[in-house]
């Protein structure tokens, strides 16, 4: 052994004593975790995707005098508003999943994304019910197929991830994740996390800025 500790010497060669005392690796793995970039990735992608919906729908808005064009209306409250709410809410309780499995509570886990899957739900109700409610279509000129096309691809997304959520849940009660493997979990929850701040722009936009 060197004065410094550094190697020893065996009869198999030369070994790092710190290695050889403490068990643990030379080189430690690094850097953001695969699924994690490709969900950051993946999001990106949709960024881009819903900018270009926004870009559109504020181009033919500065192109009409009036807006909404006669004869459509869109109550702003109560139903959106208590869409957003509830969407918030599931933001707040998709996080806390995440915590409770960092501080390895899996049961804590389950029961938060529990909650949020069951808000998931009621938003996309409260959407569907808002849609027979507006008295326009899909194909009632430009603002219907704007309106429809914003909302209802947020809403398909909302479905992902709910399903994602539900997933994500059913492996947690078969008892995978903890504090130091929780990969899909944290996933989730960004995309979850985006979501919600789409559906906060949209109604923004569409509900109070007209």
């Amino acid at each position: 052994m060197t004065a410094s500790g550094d190697v020893m010497v065996t009869g198999h060669g030369t070994v790092p004593t710190a290695a050889h005392e403490t068990g643990t690796p030379l080189h430690e793995e690094r850097g953001v975790n695969t699924a994690l970039l490709g969900m950051l990735l993946f999001i990106a992608s949709e960024v881009m995707f819903f900018g270009g919906l926004f870009a559109v729908y504020f181009n033919v808005r500065a192109a009409n005098r009036v807006w909404p064009p006669e004869g459509f209306h869109v109550e702003a409250l109560p139903i959106p508003l208590i869409a957003t709410i509830i969407l918030v809410v599931s933001s707040f309780t998709m996080q806390r999943a995440v915590w409770r499995i960092r501080a390895n509570d899996r049961t804590g886990m389950n029961r938060a994304l529990l909650v949020t899957l069951l808000l998931g739900i009621v938003f996309l109700a409260i959407q569907l019910y808002d849609y027979t409610t507006l008295g326009f279509g899909l194909s009632s000129g430009v603002y219907g197929s704007l309106f429809y096309t914003m909302t209802g691809f947020h809403g398909a997304h909302v479905f992902g991830g709910v399903i994602g959520i539900l997933v994500v849940m059913l492996r947690g009660m078969a008892g995978q994740f903890s504090a130091g493997h929780h990969v899909a979990v944290e996933a989730v929850s960004i995309y979850w996390h985006f979501v919600d701040v789409v559906w906060i722009a949209l109604f923004t936009t569409l509900y109070l800025l007209r």
